[in-house]
């Protein structure tokens, strides 16, 4: 068989054995099962516009002005009795004096109270709390699925070593068709993981109704989200499978995978630490290793120029096929060593000659 046979034979093979196996369903599922539950929770939390009973209608348009959803009653016993009986959490009466059963109304006192009027010269389109919500969720989805994703890859390497089925596989079909397979297989399901959520996430903030300045900063960044993962997993995706061939045993690869881990590691705390130093994240959005996660939280914060994202997006392609040529060369060069573990220079020197 030519190669592009033999590569998509065992891209077949690896999406078969993958959709049958429970732990990467259990993940999905888990993913799937916190999103919908970090957008329906809040929207269920959400219980309307705070009722407010009052007596004089001089403080009717102060409330009305806050959000808060006013009746009007007659005298201040129909108000208290309103409020004792809960079709109310406050009532105004003449005064103005402020009527609630337990607890202070903190919005009712505010729509009253006399402030200066703030004007806000860079004031983000949705809740202030989310530029802190959404950028830690998109670096900790991009960290943990290049991490879980390849951890399989270079798991499923050292299986075919210990096993020795690898020299059965490598006498059936080049070795380059073998390495691109397993990597063509599991980018494609790491996107379609990230794709699903990020489907979901459109769907349940649209459902939801959530402010449409969220919406309209979000469909851009998960735009820009998908294809700078995608990249930066297949940068790293030959690496992991190299480190994999490295390793004889499962025991192995704790120590012939730190590097990487670290690779993926190091950019995600730098990444989560520095985001609101603009210089560093900058820095940070050009960087390879980092640019899949602080790209699109710029582009989140309306902080990144419109060519931005493809100068980086061209850098980190650029880093891809470096480092898939090194992770090739590695994986070439120790995959049929099944005795004992291979050092990296050694694999560099000696690659298989099967190819």
């Amino acid at each position: 068989m030519t190669t592009l046979q033999a590569t998509r034979l065992v891209i077949g093979r690896e999406l078969r054995a993958k959709l049958r196996d429970k732990a990467f369903i259990f993940s999905t599922v888990s993913f799937l099962v916190i999103l919908v539950a970090s957008i329906a929770i809040p929207a269920m939390l959400e219980s309307g516009p705070t009722k407010v009973a009052v007596t004089d209608s001089t403080y009717v348009e102060a409330l009305q002005r806050a959000g808060l959803e006013v009746q009007q009653v007659s005298d201040p016993a129909a108000a208290e009795q309103l409020v004792r009986d809960g079709d109310v959490e406050a009532a105004v009466v003449a005064g103005p004096t402020v009527v609630a059963l337990e607890d202070s109304p903190d919005e009712v006192v505010e729509a009253l109270s006399t402030s200066p009027p703030v004007q806000l010269l860079d004031a983000p389109p949705f809740d202030p709390a989310l530029t802190i919500f959404v950028p830690l969720l998109l670096a900790m989805l991009c960290y943990i699925t290049s991490l879980l994703f390849g951890l399989q890859i270079a798991q499923s390497v050292v299986e075919e070593k210990q096993t020795r089925i690898v020299e059965i596989l490598v006498a059936s079909i080049p070795t380059r068709a073998l390495l691109a397979g397993k990597v063509v297989a599991m980018t494609l399901l790491a996107f379609a993981q990230i794709a699903l959520l990020a489907v979901i996430a459109l769907v349940g903030t649209t459902v939801t109704d959530l402010d449409a300045g969220l919406l309209d900063a979000l469909r851009p960044t998960l735009g820009w989200f998908l294809p700078f993962f995608v990249l930066g997993f297949i940068m790293l995706a030959a690496i992991w499978a190299g480190t994999g061939a490295l390793a004889a045993r499962q025991e192995d690869l704790g120590s012939t995978s730190g590097t990487v881990q670290m690779v993926v590691l190091i950019p995600f705390f730098a990444v989560l630490f520095l985001r609101d130093n603009a210089a560093a994240l900058q820095f940070l959005s050009y960087f390879p290793f980092s640019s899949p996660m602080a790209m699109p939280i710029r582009i989140f914060q309306g902080d990144a120029a419109g060519w931005e994202p493809f100068v980086a997006l061209a850098i980190l392609a650029g880093t891809a096929v470096l480092l898939l040529a090194v992770g090739a060369r590695i994986y070439e060069g120790s995959l049929l060593r099944t005795n004992t573990r291979t050092s990296m220079a050694t694999a560099w020197r000696s690659r298989s000659t099967v190819s």
